[in-house]
């Protein structure tokens, strides 16, 4: 359950290069396969030495390409217009030296016409058009004609046929493969642009909440100082007990302090909401304030790994999370709580498991939608918000449930985005 995808910014004709590159390499060995076939099978006399050197300069092309995609520019439509344009040209260079258009392979045309209509816009689809019928056309009048097939009908026919059954299949399989991949290419693009609304719809309830919270802080404050008074006012003479009014007064100043950090924080940026700590008094430190605020819960704490521990940006919004999460778990099964933190370099895992009634499974789908909750007095944000805060820093919650009973919560959560640098 992840809040923040991360989805790879690569163009589309980075992609279809990237499979040009692909379907030219099979290309290549079978007119290779083709041209060793003929010249030694058929026995038919082709100037093999110019063939060959126009299969190594495509090749050496192919392989200057490859290293051009390490580089970080995008691939533009033009750059992959003009890759298809030298096929086309290696193409009609073979043909002219193999026949012209008695040549049964000359369909191989049809390829990058077939690639230029599914990957780029309609001016290059008739562009390529254009240039494939101009060659086409220029070989009808110029080419080094086939002297071998030229001696009987019979010999001839069955060269071409078997020609044109090998330029068939040939076709018929690299225009399958480069459609089928496209499909798969605008599949995962309709997925990433789902998974970005599903983010953006997350981003602007999470606005709205802010928005709506910062007003609630400043409305709550004037409640809360006079309950303060009254508090004061209490004596325990009066029937009430003191460690019940310590309480009282712990919650209320508890109440203030949320109030004032929820205020002080909004519309900081990170720096300037955080604060330098090491990760494992980071972590002590929101056990520490959560059993202040739950003082009849029982956990067991475990936490350990990489010593001393990477230093971090406390995040407020972070602490947050964390802490409602927490809650969750006391408010469900505050006897039996336990609380495993396990850290590396780059990496927190933070396990928080309870002993309540775990998932329902007509939940399992929708937990951690916005004021979906199954507490009687709960809004159901707190989950919705420890998720959204947890996958801005491209952590992951994770929610299943215990065997014996109750609920397992691991977050895990790489440290890059909240790392000092020193």
């Amino acid at each position: 359950m992840s809040a923040n995808p991360v989805i790879p910014v690569v163009s589309s004709s980075t992609i279809n290069l990237r499979r040009l590159l692909q379907l030219r390499a099979i290309t290549l060995a079978g007119l290779l396969l083709t041209l060793g076939f003929v010249v030694i099978r058929l026995d038919v006399p082709l100037p093999v030495g110019r063939m060959l050197q126009v299969l190594m300069v495509m090749a050496a092309i192919s392989a200057v390409t490859l290293w051009r995609l390490r580089w970080p520019w995008p691939v533009r439509e033009p750059e992959l217009f003009f890759q298809l344009l030298l096929d086309v040209t290696a193409l009609t260079i073979l043909f002219y030296l193999s026949g012209g258009p008695t040549n049964p392979l000359v369909m191989l045309y049809l390829l990058p016409l077939a690639i230029t209509a599914s990957a780029l816009p309609a001016r290059y689809v008739w562009g390529m058009a254009g240039v494939t019928l101009t060659c086409y056309s220029l070989l009808l009048g110029w080419y080094r004609p086939l002297a071998a097939v030229e001696h009987t009908h019979d010999i001839a026919l069955g060269f071409h046929v078997l020609g044109m059954w090998i330029g068939f299949v040939l076709s018929a399989v690299l225009i399958a493969a480069f459609a089928t991949r496209m499909n798969n290419t605008l599949r995962e693009r309709e997925r990433a642009l789902a998974a970005l609304r599903e983010t953006a719809l997350r981003q602007e309830r999470v606005v709205a909440l802010g928005t709506f919270a910062t007003g609630a802080a400043h409305e709550l404050g004037t409640p809360l100082s006079t309950l303060a008074v009254l508090i004061k006012d209490i004596e325990p003479s009066q029937g009430v007990p003191e460690d019940k009014l310590g309480i009282l007064r712990t919650q209320i100043v508890r109440c203030k302090e949320i109030l004032a950090s929820l205020s002080s924080a909004a519309g900081q940026m990170r720096a300037e909401a955080g604060r330098r700590l090491a990760l494992d008094e980071f972590l002590q430190e929101q056990v520490q304030r959560w059993q202040a605020m739950h003082p009849g819960a029982q956990a067991q704490v475990r936490l350990e790994g990489l010593r001393p521990a990477p230093t971090i940006v406390a995040e407020q919004t972070l602490a947050q999370a964390i802490t409602n999460i927490l809650n969750n778990a006391a408010d469900v099964s505050p006897a039996d709580v336990e609380i495993d933190g396990r850290w590396t370099a780059d990496e927190l895992v933070l396990e928080i498991s309870d002993r309540g009634p775990g998932l329902a499974p007509e939940l399992a789908s929708t937990a951690g939608t916005p004021f979906l909750t199954t507490k009687t007095d709960g809004l159901g944000l707190g989950l919705f918000l420890a998720i959204t805060t947890i996958g801005r820093f491209d952590g992951e919650v994770q929610l299943r449930n215990r065997d014996g009973g109750g609920l397992l919560c691991r977050i895990t959560l790489p440290l890059a985005a909240l790392k000092v640098n020193e």
